[in-house]
């Protein structure tokens, strides 16, 4: 019993010790990153996720509760208008092998197969930037050469099958602390409209309502209230364009990096940010993706569904999310990240 209690203890000094996180390994305050990790970098901010901040994040976890952040898609599912739409067919089905009669083995009259044996398999012709994702740091290129994150050009690096820098196949399994801001709550509504532009004051006022601070190294996940009208999978195009772009833009993305160190930033809608109605004299239909992806390094988790942790009150958790391994592929999709705690 003695042992026991003595290890006991040692783990819950070990656990109270890693939960104050981990020191910075290159952002900087009043900065952020850059392109800060070497010329052939291709995963900027998340190389800060360490063993220490692992642990950090892990032992948020008290009372083993799951939520699945990802939403069910489908081909009737909405999505942000400048991706393909996308379609799951039905490749081979039981009944077709058995007419077509191409393998022998999977027939009814086939010696070895007296149970019937049958199966189904899909192909699927889908964009890389639908249903709940994260953006790879390919995903966005700007200036003639066509950049993007740490200067991969499009006439050195592209490709007819995919991006050959910085793909999403590059973005390592994510396991951070977890941050719920909830703008639509903060304001008082079920979801906040289009073109509403969420502020550095909302997300302030947002985490003094909830009693949360931001530490250095969250995943930020902002709830504007959009995917309360998502239903099974999305099919209400018109109820979710009336709320899908609201989001942040330049002054927000640059105090959650700059002044609060944020890892990834995320939200429920399709694109993070609110680009429809821009301030005058932006340079960029898209300037938040530009600042996160190309000049921080910094992902963004798009259509991440934030309501039942609302629901809950459940503001500090455990993010953790790992991306389809498609080699060149824009975005990590169809995804289902988690929260636990």
């Amino acid at each position: 019993m003695h042992t026991r209690f003595v290890l006991t203890l040692l783990l819950s000094t070990t656990i109270m010790t890693v939960a104050v996180g981990a020191e910075p390994l290159a952002w900087k305050k009043g900065q952020g990153w850059g392109w800060v990790w070497g010329e052939n970098d291709q995963v900027g901010s998340l190389n800060e996720i360490t063993p220490t901040s692992v642990l950090s994040a892990l032992s948020l976890v008290q009372q083993g509760e799951i939520r699945d952040l990802g939403i069910l898609y489908s081909r009737e599912s909405y999505k942000w208008p400048g991706h393909s739409p996308g379609e799951i067919m039905t490749f081979r089905s039981p009944n077709g092998v058995r007419q077509q009669g191409d393998l022998p083995p999977f027939l009814p009259t086939h010696e070895n197969n007296a149970s019937g044996t049958a199966f189904h398999s899909c192909a699927l012709f889908i964009s890389d930037n639908v249903a709940t994702q994260i953006d790879g740091l390919a995903h966005i290129v700007v200036g003639e050469d066509r950049h993007w994150y740490n200067g991969f050009a499009e006439d050195d690096w592209g490709g007819d099958w995919g991006v050959r820098k910085s793909g999403a196949e590059t973005i390592p399994p994510i396991i951070a602390r977890g941050i719920l801001i909830d703008v639509a709550g903060f304001k008082g509504v079920d979801a906040l409209p289009s073109k509403y532009t969420i502020t550095t004051e909302d997300l302030q006022g947002a985490l003094k309502r909830q009693n949360t601070e931001l530490q250095f190294g969250d995943v930020v996940l902002i709830r504007t209230g959009v995917l309360r009208y998502w239903a099974e999978t999305g099919s209400d195009h018109k109820k979710l364009d009336e709320h899908d772009s609201a989001g942040i833009q330049l002054p927000a993305a640059r105090w959650l990096v700059e002044q609060q160190g944020a890892i990834m930033i995320g939200s429920d809608t399709s694109g993070l940010e609110q680009y429809q109605s821009l301030p005058e004299g932006a340079t960029s239909p898209t300037p938040v993706h530009e600042y996160l992806l190309v000049e921080q390094g910094v992902h963004i988790g798009e259509f991440h569904y934030l309501e039942d942790l609302a629901r809950e009150n459940v503001y500090e958790f455990t993010y953790m999310a790992t991306t389809n391994k498609i080699k060149g592929a824009t975005a990590g999709f169809t995804m289902r990240p988690l929260a636990i705690y």
